[in-house]
């Protein structure tokens, strides 16, 4: 699986994975995970919302890699918060991506806007479910997606296996310092969505010059800085060149100061809060 890091699930799960946003199913998704595949990546990230699970699971099925030693992650949408809701929507998720199992389940959004009153015990009623899909080995690690420190802190007053993974936007000059630190002291690992921010990062100025600096692209010191900070990148591309490219991270080592600079980048596009989200 490449380089990994053990959750507090027991599993390992690979540092840097590939992510589907917006892969458009079909062609489009299955070409690109099957390159990245190809090109060494073990870690795939889909969601139902994404609505390309089908051209994953394909993708996998035709890599020829062994389905242990690659790492699958989906997500439960907004519509499927209760016991039921998620039970229906994970059986519906391991069916088109044609799995017996997945490696990690996230609930995608802690708030959605149909639960503004009642997201708490919503919550609490799909993570009872997902637990027990954990004991009935339909899942193997389980975690939440976008969730702040009072969202965390809720679903942890009935949890009976704490979340390993919280997916976050995390991007230079995009850093959720709060979150980061309650995770980090609670053995929550993150995991960065739109590491490579929303593309402003290829027009600044300080980004190109690292880049210059180190040899590499603006693409590779995002992602190198991504995991020198800790998190688990999931960089998205439809492109051969890139995929491989985001890949080519490993070799490189950010000063202190070079970090530094990478968190604080000023003019990055704000971070979605999920209290207050038309969704």
């Amino acid at each position: 699986m490449g380089k990994t890091i053990k959750m507090t699930s027991g599993y390992e799960i690979p540092v840097l994975g590939f992510g589907t946003y917006q892969a458009a199913d079909g062609e489009e998704a299955y070409q690109s995970i099957l390159a990245a595949i190809k090109a060494g990546y073990r870690h795939i990230d889909t969601a139902a919302i994404y609505k390309n699970e089908e051209s994953v699971g394909r993708a996998i099925k035709d890599s020829g890699v062994p389905r242990e030693d690659l790492f699958v992650t989906t997500k439960l949408w907004n519509n499927a918060h209760s016991y039921e809701g998620a039970k229906e929507a994970l059986a519906a998720s391991l069916r088109r991506l044609g799995l017996d199992y997945v490696d990690l389940y996230l609930i995608h959004w802690p708030n959605p806007k149909a639960l503004r009153d009642t997201w708490k015990e919503a919550n609490a009623q799909a993570w009872q479910y997902m637990e027990e899909a954990v004991e009935a080995g339909l899942i193997k690690t389980i975690g939440v997606s976008n969730f702040m420190v009072h969202h965390l802190e809720a679903l942890k007053e009935t949890a009976i296996i704490d979340p390993a993974v919280n997916q976050i936007r995390l991007a230079p000059g995009c850093y959720q310092q709060e979150v980061v630190d309650y995770c980090k002291a609670n053995g929550i690992l993150l995991e960065a969505w739109s590491p490579l921010g929303q593309g402003e990062i290829f027009d600044n100025e300080t980004m190109q010059q690292l880049a210059n600096k180190y040899g590499k692209t603006v693409a590779q010191v995002a992602l190198a800085w991504s995991l020198s900070e800790g998190f688990i990148p999931l960089p998205k591309s439809v492109h051969d060149k890139r995929i491989k490219e985001n890949m080519a991270i490993f070799d490189l080592h950010l000063t202190a100061e070079d970090k530094e600079t990478i968190r604080h980048l000023a003019g990055m596009s704000e971070i979605p809060n999920p209290d207050t989200t038309n969704f």
